[in-house]
C-alpha cells in the first residue's frame, strides 16, 4: 500500500456517473432505432423496412458511440 492514500475515496466522481448515465442513455436510443419492422403476418416480409439505413447503419453507430462513451466513463479521472 502507498503511504499517503486514502482507501475511503471512492473510485467514481459524480462526473464519472453522469458521464455513464449520459452512456446508457445512448445506448438505449440506440437500441430503440434498431427495434421494430416486423410484421403481424408472418407471410409478408417488408425489406424496405428490416433492411432501412436507420437499422443497418445509424442504430449500430449510436450504439458504438455509446459504449465508447461509457469505457470513458470508467476510465476518465478525477482531476484531484
Amino acid at each position: 500500500m502507498v503511504k499517503g492514500s486514502n482507501d475511503n475515496e471512492m473510485p467514481f466522481t459524480r462526473t464519472n456517473y453522469l458521464y455513464l448515465l449520459i452512456g446508457l442513455a445512448v445506448l438505449v436510443v440506440g437500441y430503440v432505432l434498431m427495434s421494430g419492422g416486423g410484421s403481424g403476418d408472418p407471410n409478408v416480409f417488408n425489406e424496405e423496412e428490416i433492411f432501412s439505413a436507420r437499422r443497418i447503419t445509424v442504430a449500430p453507430i449510436v450504439i458504438l458511440a455509446g459504449y465508447i462513451f461509457i469505457i470513458h466513463a470508467i476510465m476518465k479521472r478525477s482531476a484531484e
